[in-house]
């Protein structure tokens, strides 16, 4: 019976180019899902997003957060999203293009965010992952952390974890690790 259905999808395909028509490229299910999900986005005003692939490409995007509160305040941080054809039954993959002092998120650019681990489900969105991201700005964990140093001092010293973080954004080094400007 399969074969059968790759006969006729082959036959019906092969018509089309025969009338003169481009084939029609088939969207994934994660496509349709992925165009849904950002036709209806609700982004706070600190953020944005961008396809730098042009709009063809809706499975690689980025999203900038500029917080206006908290520790980050000023700083302007872009993440770069991949999305897996079979989403939404696997979550996005998110990076960190911005050198970022954090306890969440590592000198690689790696974010810990529980959504996109462990506890992503298909009924989770893109939206909700950039409400995450804009809540580990806002509130930082050092209990869950991938920057271990940042974590230790975020919970012992807030003060001196504020003025790391500030002296990252500008541009500086906090320990040996040298940040650039995201200010």
């Amino acid at each position: 019976m399969i074969n059968l259905f790759k006969v006729k999808e082959k036959q019906r395909e092969t018509a089309a180019n025969a009338n003169g028509k481009a084939p029609v490229k088939k969207q994934s299910a994660g496509e349709l899902r992925l165009h849904k999900d950002i036709s209806e986005l609700n982004l706070p005003k600190i953020c944005s997003i961008s396809f730098p692939n042009g709009k063809d490409d809706l499975m690689n995007f980025e999203v900038t957060i500029q917080p206006d509160e908290g520790f980050y305040l000023g700083g302007k941080f872009v993440f770069t999203f991949q999305v897996s054809p079979i989403y939404p039954h696997e979550a996005p993959k998110v990076k960190c293009k911005t050198k970022v002092y954090h306890p969440n998120i590592d000198l690689e650019g790696n974010v810990c965010l529980n959504i996109l681990r462990e506890d992503w489900k298909p009924v989770l969105n893109i939206n909700t992952i950039i409400y995450g991201l804009v809540h580990l700005f806002t509130q930082p964990n050092y209990e869950d952390p991938l920057n271990h140093d940042a974590a230790a001092v975020l919970r012992d010293n807030p003060k001196l974890f504020e003025s790391n973080a500030k002296r990252a954004m500008v541009g500086g080094y906090v320990d040996q690790t040298f940040f650039p400007r995201c200010m």
